[in-house]
C-alpha cells in the first residue's frame, strides 16, 4: 500500500558534509525525548567521533538513542567506539552482522543502505551522507559529492513510523513518542521505502512515473547508474518527445567499475538526445533529480541493481517549485562548470568491438539480483550490540 503525499512541510536541500553535519549535529544536541538514526556507515575519524560525542551527550541527559547501522558497511569499526556509546546508554545495533571468513566479510548483498536520522518524532534528515570524514572537503581529491534534507511538518510522522518500523524488534520498550503534524511550510511530500517485502519496486515505480509525464526538463545526478530497462526506456522515451534529459555521473569514481559500467549505456541514451555530464572534480555520491518545476527527490537509493533489487533504501519525493529551482540551479552550475560532456562520437569510436561486449555485460548485471538470490540468504535483522572492549577489535567479533 503506498503512503499518500502531505501538505504542510518544510524541506530544506544541504549539500555535502559542511552543511549536513553542523545541522544534524545540533538537531541531535537538541533533542529532548528522542533520536532514531539509521546509517550505513560510520568512521572512527573526526566526523564519527562527533557523532560519538553528541550521541552520548544526549543519552546521559535522558535522550532515548537508538543506533542501526549496517553490518557490512560498518563492519570496521572497532569495538572500543561502540562501547563507549553503550557504556553511556547508546542502543546500538547492527544489521546482519557477519562473521569473517578467511579475513573477507560475508555479508554482501542486502544492506541496510538507508540514511535516516528522527529527532523528537518533529525533525528528520533524509540523503545519501554517511558518518565520515570523505564527505567533507577537506579529505582530499577523494572527498564526495553528496546531498541530503531536512524536514519538518507532517510528513516527518512517515519516516518516524518507517524508522521505528525497522528497529522495532530490538526497541525495548517499544517507542511511544507521538509524531508532531502541525503544518511548517508549503511543500508536498512522501517517504518511499525499498524492502525486499512488499515495497521492493517502489522507488523505481516513483521515477517511472514522473518520468513519463515530464514536459520540458529532467536532470538525475546520480553515483551508480546502471537502472533496468523501463527506466532507461522512459529516459528515451522523454528526450525523444522533446524533453531536456540530463544525467550528471561520475567521472573521478571511487570504484573504477562504476564509471565503466554505466559508460556501456551511453550510447543506447545519447543517440536519442540524452545529455550526458561527468562530474570530474570528485567522487561524485549524491542520489537526486529533479522533472519539470515540482518534482524532486533526494535519498539513499542509487539507480542500480544493488539499490533497485537488494538494499534496504529509503528516499524522500518532493512537490515544491522553490525547493525544485534551487536544486535545478545547483545542478546546472555543477553541469556547466564541473563536468565533463559526453558525444556520441566519442562514445561510437570501437562501437563495433564493444557492442557484444556491452550486450553480454547489460544483461548479466540485470540478472546479478537474481543470481545473488541464489546464494544463502542472510538473515535480515538488528542485533543489538554490546561489545567487549579489545584494542584492536572489530563490530562483527564482540560479545553480542
Amino acid at each position: 500500500m503506498k503512503r499518500p503525499w502531505v501538505d504542510g512541510n518544510n524541506v530544506e536541500l544541504l549539500i555535502n558534509g559542511e552543511e549536513y553535519y553542523p545541522r544534524v549535529f545540533e538537531a541531535m544536541s537538541q533533542a529532548r525525548a528522542e533520536i532514531l538514526l539509521e546509517t550505513f556507515i560510520i568512521w572512527d575519524d573526526k566526523v564519527g567521533k562527533q557523532l560519538q560525542q553528541t550521541l552520548i551527550e544526549a543519552a546521559q541527559r535522558g535522550v532515548r538513542v537508538e543506533v542501526a547501522v549496517d553490518g557490512y558497511g560498518t563492519g570496521d569499526l572497532p569495538d572500543t567506539f561502540v562501547a563507549a556509546m553503550t557504556d553511556a546508554g547508546v542502543n546500538f545495533h547492527a544489521f546482519d552482522p557477519q562473521p569473517r571468513l578467511i579475513g573477507m566479510r560475508t555479508n554482501l548483498f542486502r544492506r541496510l543502505h538507508r540514511k535516516i536520522v528522527v529527532i523528537d518524532a518533529e525533525r528528520a534528515f533524509i540523503g545519501g551522507i554517511n558518518y565520515s570524514g570523505d564527505h567533507l572537503g577537506d579529505y582530499g581529491p577523494m572527498a564526495k559529492q553528496d546531498y541530503a534534507v531536512e524536514v519538518t511538518g507532517p510528513v516527518v510522522a512517515q519516516v518516524h513510523a518507517a524508522s521505528r518500523r525497522l528497529m522495532s524488534p530490538v526497541l525495548e520498550p517499544p517507542s511511544e513518542l507521538r509524531p508532531v503534524t502541525e503544518p511548517t511550510g508549503n511543500t508536498t511530500a512522501v517517504l518511499v521505502e525499498r524492502d525486499n517485502r512488499m515495497h521492493s519496486t517502489d522507488i523505481e515505480v516513483q521515477y517511472l512515473e514522473a518520468l513519463r509525464s515530464a514536459k520540458h526538463r529532467i536532470i538525475v545526478a546520480n553515483a551508480y547508474f546502471f537502472p533496468g530497462y523501463r527506466l532507461l526506456r522512459e529516459l528515451r522515451n522523454a528526450a525523444r518527445r522533446g524533453v531536456e534529459v540530463t544525467l550528471i555521473l561520475q567521472g573521478q569514481p571511487d570504484m573504477w567499475w562504476v564509471r565503466a559500467l554505466s559508460r556501456l549505456l551511453y550510447n543506447y541514451l545519447l543517440r536519442d538526445g540524452v545529455r550526458i555530464h561527468e562530474y570530474c572534480q570528485r567522487p561524485l555520491h549524491g542520489k537526486v533529480a529533479l522533472v519539470d518545476d515540482e518534482w524532486c527527490t533526494v535519498g539513499s537509493s542509487n539507480l542500480d541493481p544493488l539499490s533497485l533489487s537488494l538494499n534496504l533504501e529509503a528516499n524522500l519525493f518532493i512537490r515544491d517549485r522553490s525547493f525544485n529551482q534551487h536544486l535545478y540551479e545547483h545542478l546546472s552550475s555543477l553541469s556547466s562548470e564541473k563536468c565533463k560532456p559526453v558525444t556520441l562520437e566519442r562514445m561510437i569510436r570501437g562501437y563495433w568491438w564493444r557492442a557484444p561486449l556491452i550486450f553480454a555485460c547489460f544483461h548479466l548485471i540485470r540478472q546479478f539480483p537474481r543470481i545473488a538470490g541464489w546464494l544463502p540468504a542472510h538473515r535480515q535483522r538488528l542485533r543489538s550490540l554490546q561489545p567487549e572492549v579489545q584494542p584492536q577489535g572489530d563490530l562483527n567479533e564482540g560479545n553480542t
